[in-house]
């Protein structure tokens, strides 16, 4: 055995800290998203067509709530009402993953995660 080795080839103290300070963090990360989770679940989501002739709600995590359609929106037809529906679904999608990317952030800044 080399001077100074010792047994584990150097794994010392240092690193046994470094690792608990890991498993906190990951521990911190786990139940930060069960929360955000819950949140998100929780959470509704409003997507409007131009006008406001169409609504659509969708959970934070992008799971469809309800359609709300004017009386003006089904007097334009089917097509037109087909667009209003899409436009208002596009709306609430862009809205919901604008707001899951921003709850990620807040949930994961500060701890210098590789690749978030």
């Amino acid at each position: 055995m080399t001077q100074g080795q010792g047994f584990g080839g150097g794994f010392g103290l240092g690193k046994m800290k470094e690792l608990a300070d890991a498993f906190k963090k990951a521990q911190q990360v786990q139940e930060g998203a069960r929360r955000l989770q819950q949140e998100l679940e929780e959470l509704e989501i409003e997507g409007t067509s131009a006008g406001g002739q169409v609504k659509v709600f969708l959970s934070g995590n992008q799971e469809p709530r309800r359609v709300e359609v004017t009386s003006e929106a089904i007097n334009e037809g089917a097509e037109m009402l087909s667009d209003l529906v899409l436009a208002a679904m596009k709306d609430a999608y862009e809205k919901s993953t604008t707001t899951m990317r921003e709850r990620m952030e807040e949930l994961t800044g500060g701890l210098n995660l590789p690749g978030m």
